[in-house]
């Protein structure tokens, strides 16, 4: 008798609502002077087209525990490009090869105005087949710092406050 084990699929969503312009919010996510502010204080550099490469660069923190400055963490490629709406992109994480085994998890950001001066940011990321990739991406705060929703509430502290929430 054989088995066989079905892919297993994980979609996370996470949605926040900010007090800014959408504008504001596309440039908070793919500019490095503004990516090196909050969450894991690491500068992205973004090629913002079709086929165009991502990566994430260690922050100061990470340097200065060891991290070669100029290595990626995580890295992808962007899919779809829809400025400031709508960015798709493959996305993975680097810092052990774990991970990198695990391969390109897919990771879409749609922006969209509400009314008041609010805009809704959702993040969906898609870790099928990346369990690790998934437990990392949803872990709560913690020293070592936390997933999807620490780095969503401090980019809204930020925009909304001009000061990040950690640190």
């Amino acid at each position: 008798m054989s088995s066989t084990t079905a892919p297993t699929t994980t979609v996370q969503v996470h949605r926040v609502h900010i007090r800014a312009t959408p504008e504001a919010i596309w440039e908070a996510i793919t500019s490095p002077e503004w990516t090196k502010r909050y969450g894991y204080h690491s500068p992205a550099e973004y090629d913002l087209r079709p086929g165009g490469a991502y990566r994430s660069l260690p922050g100061e923190e990470m340097v200065a525990n060891g991290m070669p400055a100029d290595a990626a963490v995580i890295d992808g490629e962007v899919l779809e490009v829809d400025p400031p709406r709508r960015l798709v992109q493959t996305w993975r994480m680097l810092f052990t090869p774990e991970l990198v085994a695990e391969g390109f998890t897919r990771l879409t950001y749609e922006i969209e105005p509400e009314t008041g001066g609010v805009t809704m940011l959702t993040v969906t990321h898609d870790v099928t087949n990346a369990p690790i990739t998934a437990a990392s991406v949803s872990a709560p705060p913690s020293d070592a710092g936390g997933g999807w929703s620490v780095i969503l509430s401090d980019l809204k502290t930020l925009l909304e406050s001009g000061q990040p929430l950690y640190r």
